[in-house]
């Protein structure tokens, strides 16, 4: 059968998409190839996931027709564009997607020459089905391409096409917010325990607050303002909550550190 996915580095984002693309039959695992350098870890998604695998990255760019996945750490990308720069496309030039955080459209593009390219910034939720990713286009890429990878990123969570100048912000806010929600998922289950609750019952607590009025205020689309009103009753207690957080700069403090992180992301892009 014809290979036509191309996954090179088989990492836990990787891996967290070939699951999913598997899984919802948008690539039997015939059709797809996967470069590792790991032995050990070539043996464990070739026997989980049935796939092929290799340790000969040009091979999965000239073997996969439709797509070929960069998902490898962003210092190691030069070497793979010097060991790809001798590869000759015969009759196709796969989608090349990439999720190197930092890697910018004119360095993927001079890398893969005409070839059509995406630049993605997923998050880690995406490895349980429920990421964030943001897509940019290069000058190559069209609607066919679009809408290919829109399908890949569906398979793990929503996705939303911004202009390359945002994608810092983007790795400010989705990429990098992952770890300011567990932070306050933490804080809040320390905050059960200073008012007395077993640490057990404070994390359950705490985790289930925010899964469950995240998933209200996706289903129901009330701006998180209203959903707030609506909670606070006058003179009660999540009043007097809210008026500590805000003296402690609450709000305050979760936009600065989104804006702290796009600052890093633009300078490690650099």
């Amino acid at each position: 059968m014809t290979i036509k996915f191309g996954l090179i580095g088989g990492g836990v984002m990787g891996e967290a998409l070939l699951s999913r693309l598997i899984a919802r039959g948008i690539y039997q695992p015939s059709e797809v190839i996967v470069s590792e350098p790991q032995t050990a870890r070539q043996a464990f998604l070739q026997q989980k996931y049935h796939v092929g695998v290799t340790t000969d990255n040009s091979l999965v760019f000239t073997q996969a027709q439709d797509v070929v996945f960069l998902a490898v750490k962003p210092q190691v990308f030069s070497a793979i564009a010097q060991e790809l720069a001798d590869t000759v496309f015969t009759d196709h030039s796969p989608l090349v997607v990439s999720i190197l955080a930092g890697v910018s459209l004119s360095q993927l593009e001079a890398a893969f020459p005409q070839s059509p390219v995406i630049r993605a910034m997923p998050n880690t939720p995406a490895t349980v089905g429920a990421g964030m990713t943001a897509i940019c286009s290069g000058a190559y890429t069209y609607a066919q391409h679009q809408k290919l990878a829109q399908q890949i990123f569906s398979a793990v969570g929503e996705v939303v096409e911004v202009s390359e100048s945002l994608m810092d912000a983007v790795t400010g806010l989705s990429g990098s917010g992952p770890a300011y929600v567990a932070l306050l998922v933490e804080a809040l289950a320390d905050g059960g325990v200073a008012s007395g609750l077993p640490r057990g019952i404070a994390n359950q607590l705490a985790l289930q607050t925010v899964l469950g009025t995240a998933q209200l205020l996706h289903e129901s689309k009330l701006h998180p303002a209203e959903l707030k009103d609506r909670v606070t009753s006058p003179g009660g207690t999540t009043i007097a909550g809210i008026a500590q957080l805000e003296k402690a700069g609450f709000r305050s403090a979760l936009i600065e550190a989104v804006k702290a992180a796009t600052w890093r992301s633009q300078e490690l892009g650099k």
